[in-house]
């Protein structure tokens, strides 16, 4: 009698807890973006969501693209948060069509006009300077990164693994080449030879190096920098006085995403109001939503100079640029 006692109990606890792991949903997110950027928006998603628990991989934006293509026949990720428009413009095959509830919500440049592309922040190219290194050296743009007292200073990642880095490739060719692509090579040639064969191994690399000290100056982005500049550390954010190119990050979801309806969530989460004030609010980052006030840390829009690059041009140099970048860095 006592073993039959043992058993049911047994049983009922097994049934009781299979029970519970079937109501635990599961989302796998593949993103390259800070820790500290993704994790608190992912508690308050699983805050607002209980029943959905959410696996993040974290690495570098050449790499989760990368792996989704390896994964295209048996996807292990749902949705793939952050990369470089211009690096997922000619992949878009890998990711599902999908408008978020939000999409009224969103300023007019920033709509989903693609079908998979949902924009959720803009962030613009700049440049972390350490105030306790840089001291007298003038760095207010690209031009003074050529200042030989850099050389070997300069912090910088492949522009083939890091989404920030690509970014900062085209905007140097805009900006350096007054608008003409062709005409910035010269300068990244003088840029590679002061960066003395020197890249990162990830985007983190840069601005982690800058503040802690390792290097005077790194080229990275607006939300990562802002965030060691509102937690006092010795650094200063410069928006490139020769132009910024302002384009927006997107979230993807993964074709064929075994986890579907909870990716949508978090999609239409992210462009929620309530995530992008927090965004604006707590986490340095400029919201794509109409209806919120901008942050109050970082610069004005219309401090900065913008400039603009052409979609068409860099999709379909995006490959051979990448190359010759890797000659001109490996010959130095």
């Amino acid at each position: 009698m006592k073993n039959i006692i043992i058993f049911v109990l047994i049983s009922i606890l097994i049934f009781s807890c299979s029970n519970n792991n079937s109501n635990n949903e599961k989302l796998v997110i593949y993103s390259p973006h800070p820790l500290d950027f993704v994790e608190p928006l992912i508690k308050d998603f699983e805050n607002k969501n209980p029943n959905i628990k959410v696996e993040l991989i974290a690495a570098g934006t050449g790499e989760l693209i990368k792996r989704v293509e390896t994964e295209q026949n048996t996807p292990l990720g749902d949705i793939l948060w952050g990369a470089n428009l211009n690096l997922i413009k000619d992949k878009l095959y890998l990711f599902e069509n999908y408008t978020s509830t939000n999409e009224n919500n969103l300023y007019e440049e920033y709509k989903n006009i693609e079908g998979s592309i949902t924009r959720f922040t803009t962030i613009p190219s700049v440049l972390i300077v350490n105030t306790n290194l840089a001291k007298d050296i003038k760095i207010e743009g690209y031009k003074d990164l050529l200042n030989t007292d850099l050389k070997g200073k300069i912090a910088y990642t492949d522009p083939s693994l890091s989404s920030s880095s690509f970014k900062h490739l085209i905007n140097i060719l805009y900006a350096m080449g007054n608008g003409n692509p062709e005409n910035g090579w010269d300068y990244i040639k003088q840029f590679c030879n002061n960066l003395d064969g020197k890249l990162l191994s990830g985007s983190s690399a840069v601005y982690k190096g800058v503040a802690d000290g390792e290097y005077t100056v790194g080229l990275t982005f607006e939300n990562a920098a802002a965030n060691y500049v509102s937690a006092g550390s010795p650094v200063k954010i410069v928006y490139m006085k020769e132009g910024v190119i302002m384009k927006a990050d997107g979230i993807y979801i993964i074709k064929n995403a075994k986890n579907l309806e909870n990716a949508k969530k978090f999609v239409d989460y992210i462009t929620s109001y309530d995530a992008q004030n927090k965004m604006n609010n707590e986490l340095n980052s400029r919201t794509v939503r109409k209806d919120l006030p901008r942050s109050s840390i970082l610069t004005p829009i219309e401090e900065i100079k913008i400039i603009y690059d052409n979609d068409d041009i860099v999709n379909s140099c995006k490959d051979i640029w990448l190359e010759k970048f890797k000659d001109i860095i490996t010959s130095i």
